[in-house]
């Protein structure tokens, strides 16, 4: 078998697998009960959220869980929305993001909420200029993820970010979903980032929102203890402490699993040159990602032929 859909779900690490299982069966108790089991369920949660925030270089308590990377950005989204406007109701994006931010804005627009798409350029790539000339006083909100999930396309987040800082009342949210385990992010003036835990070989049903702790959000869910007031459900322990896990170890010698992945890039590319099949992935877009057409035959066709050889690949966003 041959498995190219990871931009979808990755296959589940062993060693985050067994870590999932072995405190399933360790930590029976609930991480918001007062007594000896609950306590110690609690503990592996902060010793867990300490260990992503290191990794991440964020706050423990800007962390919250979410149940993935879908519920991160309507979380970040309407979060912020919600809270904040009295103060304008203008948010930019651009049309390569995934329909967890399309969605969300949708349904803002139906709420008297404005969204205005920042220009391309020919690679995919935001123009910042545009950036600078459409983001407003009363603009609360910038939502632009930092890796495309079907074409791969790079984002400039860091000076994205510095662009949003210089207006007070806007926050910058970025899906790092398909870059987080894949390459190193700075999120020092990020100020919303959502990703979830199988992209990285982690579990499925996982994932998170990193908000910074000087940003205020409106919860999209009331009512429980969790492990922030942000979002409330019971803490599911060994989820949590498997994507701490799987977190880890996609960062465990990064710079030669780039490099490799550049090299499959590489090979990719040429062979499929040579059986003029259409390269749609730029050069400058994340190794991970190859995206490409075959002129008169439809993606579907494709998919399914390939899939008798054992052969599987996405013609789009599996959730689209």
């Amino acid at each position: 078998m041959i498995y190219l859909d990871y931009s979808a779900t990755t296959p589940v690490n062993e060693e985050v697998l067994n870590s999932y299982i072995e405190t399933t069966k360790k930590m029976i108790g609930n991480p918001n009960s007062l007594h000896k089991l609950g306590v110690e369920a609690k503990n592996l949660i902060d010793a867990a959220t300490r260990q992503i925030a290191n990794i991440l270089k964020v706050k423990p308590n800007e962390i919250i869980y979410t149940s993935g990377a879908s519920e991160a950005n309507n979380t970040a989204i309407k979060g912020i929305c919600l809270k904040y406007q009295n103060r304008g109701k203008h948010i930019i994006t651009t049309p390569l993001e995934h329909s967890s931010i399309i969605e969300p804005l949708n349904y803002l627009k139906k709420e008297g909420f404005e969204v205005e798409y920042v220009n391309l350029d020919e690679n995919g790539i935001i123009d910042l200029k545009d950036l600078e000339r459409k983001i407003r006083n009363d603009t609360i909100l910038v939502t632009i993820a930092s890796v495309n999930s079907e074409i791969g396309i790079i984002q400039p987040i860091k000076e994205i970010a510095q662009i949003v800082k210089k207006y007070p009342k806007a926050y910058f949210h970025t899906d790092i979903t398909q870059s987080l385990g894949k390459e190193r992010i700075d999120l020092t003036n990020v100020d919303l980032a959502s990703f979830s835990a199988q992209k990285f070989y982690g579990m499925k049903g996982i994932g998170g929102l990193i908000k910074k702790e000087n940003v205020e959000i409106e919860p999209l869910i009331h009512g429980g203890k969790s492990t922030t007031k942000n979002r409330s459900g019971t803490p599911a322990t060994a989820l949590i402490v498997s994507t701490a896990k799987a977190l880890r170890l996609a960062y465990e010698n990064i710079e030669q699993k780039e490099e490799h992945v550049k090299e499959l890039n590489n090979y990719l590319r040429e062979e499929l040159t040579k059986n003029k099949i259409i390269i749609n992935s730029p050069r400058t877009a994340i190794p991970n990602i190859l995206n490409i057409s075959i002129e008169k035959i439809k993606p579907e066709t494709i998919l399914h032929a390939l899939e008798k050889k054992e052969i599987y690949i996405s013609t789009k966003t599996a959730c689209s």
